[in-house]
């Protein structure tokens, strides 16, 4: 795979989803999108690495699928940013549009026994994995339906990106600090991407409604990973990947 078709790097964020993206020998770009079918169709041959899991587990078991237990290690203390994800069973236990606190809350619950029961040992579903089910799932499906794109759309993790960036040392500061964004965090991950290419005035743009800080400099670590892998440098976690029932890849690349 060569990056002629331009990069990509993703992240969930309020308004949809954020991507840092270039075209090859072009300065990158940021753009929102409102889901990522409208995002595959704006960058139609784009090598995308983004922070969502994807491939999904049947039954889930203590760690994780897979990726998670080895990449853990990794992040000294980051690693608490690599959570597992429960069972499809529970990903899909309630596709509902949530009108109130109160049926999202139900919703959470009803996901929670579904994972109970498909994890050994039964575990339920945090609040954080919950609030990006709808993601999850927005990929997961795009996945099966055109097995196409496992080819140049590419699971990814943030912190272990910073960590592969930086030499295979994580970083130290956290991005937040209970739920507010650090700022010493983040100048340290965007000296780390203006070491790799990036401009500062960039790094530190306004940025368009719907996005968050954090998601922006997370979005833009993806895209170089999607460069790794467009260029042959990223390797998968486990390697090779393992896959799940439909044949969707499963691993972290970094």
């Amino acid at each position: 795979m060569r990056p002629d078709g331009g990069l990509a790097g993703v992240d969930g964020c309020k308004a949809g989803w954020i991507a840092v993206h270039r075209e090859a020998g072009a300065a990158p770009s940021v753009s929102v999108f409102p889901s990522f079918q409208t995002l595959l169709d704006a960058l139609p041959n784009a090598t995308i690495a983004v922070d969502m899991p994807i491939g999904l587990p049947d039954f889930s078991r203590k760690g994780g699928r897979g990726p998670e237990a080895l990449v853990r290690p990794l992040l000294g203390a980051r690693q608490s940013s690599v959570f597992a994800i429960p069972s499809r069973a529970a990903l899909y236990a309630d596709t509902s549009d949530f009108t109130t606190i109160e049926t999202w809350y139900a919703a959470h619950r009803r996901a929670s026994a579904v994972a109970m029961g498909t994890s050994d040992p039964p575990r339920g579903v945090s609040i954080q994995a919950f609030g990006i089910f709808s993601k999850i799932r927005e990929i997961d499906a795009l996945l099966i339906a055109r097995p196409d794109l496992r080819g140049r759309v590419y699971e990814s993790h943030p912190e272990v990106a910073f960590c592969r960036l930086n030499g295979g040392t994580a970083m130290a500061l956290p991005k937040k600090i209970k739920g507010a964004v650090n700022p010493a965090g983040m100048e340290e991950r965007k000296a780390l991407l203006c070491r790799h290419g990036y401009e500062k005035a960039f790094l530190d743009q306004a940025l368009p409604r719907g996005a968050a800080s954090d998601d922006f400099l997370d979005a833009a670590a993806m895209m170089l990973i999607a460069g790794r892998i467009a260029g042959g440098e990223a390797r998968p976690s486990p390697d090779p990947p393992l896959a799940d029932r439909f044949g969707i890849p499963i691993a972290i690349w970094a």
